[in-house]
């Protein structure tokens, strides 16, 4: 048997589905005929039948991390990573899962050549977040998919100041504003109308929701740019309106008029482990129904 290329992994997954402790107890045992060791989510992966593993206190220190679930767990486990270097190997347990490498029906055939290092591991940009109020950050984050600035409970639209590089975009006045990176070009953005873009083309994707301007369209500027959005007041008995900022449809943050963000890509990539026969465009084809 040849070596294991990853001798430390870490298993994460989805919380709650159907039959997820005989699709855990399957990905130990393949791990560990292949001569690794496995480390468990102990919050997600404590079962019964793997008392035996170690589990893990945080997402370093391991060469591999495993995660069983949709894109939404995979959006959690980004989020959750403390070294951007560790490769992940994402199996679907969700619905589309646009973000997985392997279905569940794939386990016994595909993850043994796998763990042998008979695959590839492909790079995905991250978007990096600042926002300041009276010229102090008051939070940041990092999204794989998009970052979003919406209104709130109330429909009404409100107005965003957009500078690409310190020069002047425009002014929208839309529901809000998506900034997708190139994998979440078929998430949020997808929906509301934004292009698909190759994950291999170093770009952000500007996807405005419901723009009141037709001539407003999605936009497509170079990674190397800097986006700089204002929340413009407005004089109006919807003032009160909330703005809200949320990261990968995860993380909530309100927002206040006047604030402004600083969006960019960020230095770190996310690193996902694929087999050498995968595709973008199988993954159109399959994912997005363009085969049928």
């Amino acid at each position: 048997m040849p070596p294991v290329a990853f001798q430390h992994i870490g298993l994460t997954s989805r919380s709650e589905f159907v039959d997820k402790e005989g699709l855990l107890q399957k990905i130990v045992r393949i791990c560990e005929e292949a001569g690794a060791e496995v480390q468990i989510d102990p919050l997600r992966c404590s079962i019964p039948e793997l008392q035996t593993c170690k589990t893990f206190k945080e997402l370093s220190d391991l060469d591999l991390i495993i995660v069983l679930g949709g894109d939404g767990t995979t959006l959690r486990t980004v989020r959750e990573l403390k070294d951007p270097r560790i490769p992940l190997l994402t199996i679907n347990r969700g619905t589309v899962g646009f973000l997985a490498s392997l279905d569940v029906t794939e386990i016994e055939s595909t993850l043994p050549p796998l763990l042998e290092g008979k695959g590839i591991i492909e790079d995905r940009q991250l978007l990096a977040c600042r926002v300041m109020r009276d010229g102090k950050e008051v939070l940041q984050g990092i999204a794989l998919n998009e970052i979003v600035v919406s209104q709130g409970a109330i429909a009404r639209l409100i107005e965003l100041s957009v500078n690409v590089n310190n020069e002047p975009l425009t002014v929208f006045r839309a529901d809000g504003l998506i900034v997708a990176s190139p994998t979440g070009s078929t998430a949020y953005s997808l929906s509301a109308g934004g292009p698909i873009v190759h994950p291999e083309i170093p770009a952000i994707v500007l996807t405005p929701i419901n723009p009141h301007a037709f001539a407003q369209r999605p936009l497509l500027i170079p990674a190397t740019k800097t986006v700089d959005i204002t929340i413009l007041p407005r004089e109006s008995k919807f003032e009160h309106v909330q703005v809200s900022l949320t990261f990968d449809g995860q993380i909530h943050h309100a927002l206040e008029r006047g604030d402004h963000l600083k969006c960019a890509m960020h230095p770190a990539r996310v690193r996902f482990l694929k087999r050498e026969t995968d595709s973008f465009f199988s993954s159109l084809r399959e994912k997005l129904g363009w085969g049928e």
